[in-house]
């Protein structure tokens, strides 16, 4: 590896490459948002009370959920004593999708806010992954996206600890849908966002819809992409199979309705000699889903 080369970040190297981000979403059928203006430590949640955070992983665990830390942009208020944080406890379930959310004032409140009713939140939120610590990619190119969407929308809109895939940075996820971007510009950011507060996707940067398996979220990435499907609710997953595949390989048949497409895919792993993100060390490999057909 050349000199040249090992001052390079992760995002860029991944952009060299030409990683395909299709079928990359964390994977969570609902989240957890924490207020907490930092600093964050690299395991962001070893920033919470040990009790709390054992439970948030507790009641993580059962239901497939990511927790995250989030803040406002911007640094102005990071230090400010307040009189109570916000939660939102997130089902982002296809034909599930909710938002409640409160405040917490003390470990035991935080705790105990996995099962609380909560207030409805009726309004989008958006995450940009912030985490500097966690990888350096994220905050240089994250925090310039939170910034010029927060001045479109300052309520909705936090910065988050890290959801995985650095070198796509940056992250934004769209909640309560977790749609999960990569690669956007701050010209590009708000454009996405009202696409998405009117029912729509941008295909080209989405990396997946994070209550789908990676390979579910791959094959509706092809769907999409045949048919030309730019509706949220477009491509209803309706039967997912096992499918011959090579050895060392795994195979898809997943069929879609709304439009009508049947996708078949294959997963498989390539090594790479570069990090995958700004803190590792290379060799690691990176997961694949190759397009076997689609029948729209």
């Amino acid at each position: 590896m050349t000199a040249a080369r090992e001052y390079r970040r992760c995002a860029e190297l991944a952009e060299t490459a030409g990683d395909p981000a299709e079928g990359t979403a964390p994977p969570a059928r609902h989240w957890f948002l924490v207020e907490h203006p930092g600093p964050w430590p690299r395991q962001a949640l070893a920033g919470l009370d040990p009790a709390a955070a054992a439970a948030l992983g507790a009641w993580a665990g059962e239901v497939g959920a990511r927790v995250v830390l989030v803040r406002r942009p911007g640094r102005r208020d990071r230090d400010a004593v307040e009189p109570g944080r916000r939660w939102f406890r997130v089902d982002s379930r296809l034909g599930h999708e909710d938002v409640r959310t409160g405040t917490w004032t003390s470990p035991a409140e935080l705790a105990a806010a996995v099962h609380a009713d909560g207030d409805p939140h009726p309004d989008p939120l958006v995450l940009v992954c912030a985490h500097g610590r966690h990888d350096a990619c994220c905050a240089v190119r994250g925090r310039p996206l939170a910034a010029a969407l927060v001045a479109d929308d300052p309520e909705g809109t936090w910065e988050c600890s890290h959801i995985g895939g650095c070198r796509f940075a940056p992250a934004m996820v769209l909640l309560p849908h977790g749609l999960t971007y990569g690669g956007l510009t701050p010209l590009e950011g708000p454009a996405v966002v009202r696409d998405h507060r009117c029912g729509l996707v941008v295909p080209g940067r989405l990396r997946g819809r994070s209550a789908l398996p990676p390979a579910v979220q791959a094959a509706q990435h092809h769907a999409r992409a045949a048919t030309g499907a730019t509706r949220l609710d477009d491509l209803r997953v309706t039967d997912v199979v096992p499918d011959d595949a090579p050895p060392g390989r795994t195979g898809w048949r997943i069929t879609f309705a709304s439009p009508d497409c049947v996708v078949e895919v294959r997963e498989r792993f390539v090594p790479v000699d570069r990090p995958l993100t700004c803190a590792a060390r290379p060799a690691g490999r990176i997961r694949v889903f190759d397009l076997v057909d689609a029948r729209c």
